[in-house]
């Protein structure tokens, strides 16, 4: 049995002040890939996960989607889930 896993996060300080989006791909436990958004890039962790981070850090398409996932996950997400999660009592 394989798994792969997408796991995508979103830490926000300060409310929406300052948010710091974390994609990481996950194989058989095993993370080989992780993009986050403070470094702007993607980093490979094993030999499989630097090819597919050097493959994705050259298209300009690609980097323009994670790097303004900030907005478009985060903070989207962020505004939807707050009623339900912060100003619940």
């Amino acid at each position: 049995v394989f798994q792969f896993m997408l796991k995508g996060e979103c830490h926000f300080i300060n409310g929406t002040e300052k948010v710091r989006f974390v994609l990481r791909y996950i194989y058989n436990r095993m993370e080989f890939v992780r993009f986050d958004s403070d470094v702007g890039l993607h980093v490979g962790f094993s030999p499989y996960g630097e090819l597919n981070a050097q493959y994705w850090n050259s298209n300009p398409e690609i980097m323009e989607n994670k790097r303004t996932a900030v907005d478009w996950y985060c903070r989207h997400n962020y505004q939807v889930s707050t009623p339900f999660l912060v100003e619940r009592r």
